[in-house]
């Protein structure tokens, strides 16, 4: 995952190297975008108002207008450059697991590891986890990934009908997640078979398949 965004390099400035007056949407972006910047480049320690108003060429009073605390601009930001990761469709609960851990695998290395290391001192101070910050990013009411795969699983026939913790379901993206952090690289796609095969599919009671010789 690229942690740096594509974009113009002049979004405060006219072509002629004149200023432009920003306003509403334009604005906003232009200082999510200077504050995503600032947060890779120097951790929540240097995420502050001043810094950002200058990589953003505004002042501070525009930014506390509309953030007023420096986490409600923190959230604001890691919710513009969070998206979902794409659950697959493919007609196996296997080939769907192993290809959402793919997706997760590859999408989310960057933003791990940013979170992990760059947000340490946020998670100290506010006395919040990685996992409480997760759920607040994600849309209120959306099933998981996993809750997803299997619900479709079971509307096919491979999975009986009956009641699974949150935990089993998910376990497959918090063991994923578990090597990101402990890694702060991306999961081997050996690792991510043997979790779906080995530990995830036994304990929803599927057979793995054979092992190649």
């Amino acid at each position: 995952m690229n942690l740096k965004p594509a974009r113009p390099p002049s979004e405060g400035s006219s072509r002629d190297g004149g200023a432009t007056r920003r306003r509403g949407a334009k604005l906003e972006d232009a200082i999510l975008d200077a504050a995503w910047d600032v947060l890779t480049e120097h951790g929540y320690h240097g995420f502050t108002y001043e810094a950002i108003a200058a990589r953003a060429g505004t002042s501070r009073p525009v930014l506390y207008r509309r953030w007023p605390r420096r986490q409600d601009l923190l959230l604001a930001t890691l919710a513009k450059f969070w998206r979902l990761i794409d659950v697959p469709d493919t007609g196996s609960l296997r080939e769907d697991a192993i290809g959402f851990l793919r997706n997760a695998d590859a999408d989310r290395a960057g933003m791990i590891t940013l979170m992990s290391v760059h947000l340490e001192e946020y998670f100290r101070d506010t006395g919040t986890s990685l996992g409480e910050l997760r759920d607040t990013l994600l849309p209120p009411g959306l099933p998981s990934a996993f809750e997803t795969i299997v619900a479709r699983a079971v509307e096919r026939g491979e999975l009986p009908d009956a009641p699974r913790s949150p935990r089993m379901l998910n376990l497959p993206l918090d063991l994923l997640r578990h090597d990101l952090l402990l890694t702060m690289r991306p999961v081997p796609d050996e690792t991510i078979i043997e979790i779906v095969d080995e530990i995830w599919l036994p304990l929803l009671g599927q057979a793995p398949p054979p092992r190649s010789s």
